[in-house]
């Protein structure tokens, strides 16, 4: 009886480890970012939390400080100079994971600067990089082309994550239905429907992308066309606009609750 008990009790272990095994048995994965204003730091945070995976931030010898417009001024000047800012030293050795999550914010229309430098002192050879990024108003698309530039032999994701700093607090939500779109994590989220044919505008939906982009500190342009779905959560609406320096695609969302006001979640250049 002690013996059969005993044989019982070590199978039951073996299956616990051979399951904690299988597990673990999945790329390793590291979510590495760089945050200046902390809008990057809460994806990346709730990004780790969603994946299990380790999690580091980079860091400048020399951190930009100050007003978000002397950032973009010491910004200006080192891309005028061709300087990059030199990065601490990562406590990661990137030579343990096959999986990055790479976030930064959008400056220029590109991933930050330090990720320029980082790029340009780590070898990602062999390595899949997913993008994460927060913006003012967009740069998700641009910056992965210029990363897959940076990079030609990583294999850089064609989806990112990207989310307008407005609307931080929209991270979690919108991140789970990246990652199981993607197959990152397993779970179920709401099919979404496609965009109707666009059409013209009308004056209602004009006022609707003025109340979106209105308060935006740059103009976004007239829009000429619109196509919308209907989701659980409100009506999603897509524009094309005309602005002197071309045409553009900008993104807005009404939700359903009272009182919800339209927001543009990000333009497409």
């Amino acid at each position: 009886m002690k013996k059969n008990l005993f044989v019982a009790m070590m199978a039951v272990l073996a299956w616990t480890f051979a399951a904690c095994g299988s597990k673990d048995s999945g790329p390793k994965q590291l979510v590495l970012y760089y945050s200046q204003t902390g809008a990057t730091e809460t994806v990346a945070q709730e990004l780790q939390k969603a994946l299990g995976a380790d999690i580091e931030a980079i860091e400048l010898e020399n951190p930009y400080a100050g007003t978000y417009a002397e950032t973009i001024e010491r910004v200006g000047k080192e891309r005028q100079e061709g300087v990059l800012p030199k990065l601490n030293p990562l406590k990661a050795d990137l030579s343990k994971y096959e999986v990055i999550f790479l976030g930064y914010p959008i400056w220029y229309g590109t991933y930050a600067m330090p990720i320029s430098s980082l790029v340009n002192e780590y070898d990602f050879e062999g390595k899949k990089i997913v993008t994460f990024c927060t913006f003012g108003s967009g740069g998700l698309e641009p910056a992965i082309q210029e990363l897959k530039k940076a990079l030609p032999k990583a294999e850089i994701a064609d989806n990112g994550f990207g989310i307008r700093n407005a609307r931080i607090s929209a991270t979690a939500k919108e991140l789970n239905r990246f990652l199981v779109e993607n197959n990152y994590i397993e779970g179920m989220v709401e099919a979404i429907p496609g965009y109707s044919e666009m059409r013209p505008v009308s004056e209602e939906e004009k006022q609707l992308f003025d109340a979106a982009c209105g308060d935006y500190q740059f103009p976004l342009g007239t829009p000429v066309l619109v196509g919308k779905r209907g989701t659980s959560d409100g009506v999603d609406y897509v524009f094309e606009v005309e602005s002197n320096g071309g045409t553009s695609t900008i993104y807005v969302t009404v939700g359903n609750e009272a009182g919800s006001k339209p927001e543009f979640t990000r333009v497409v250049r």
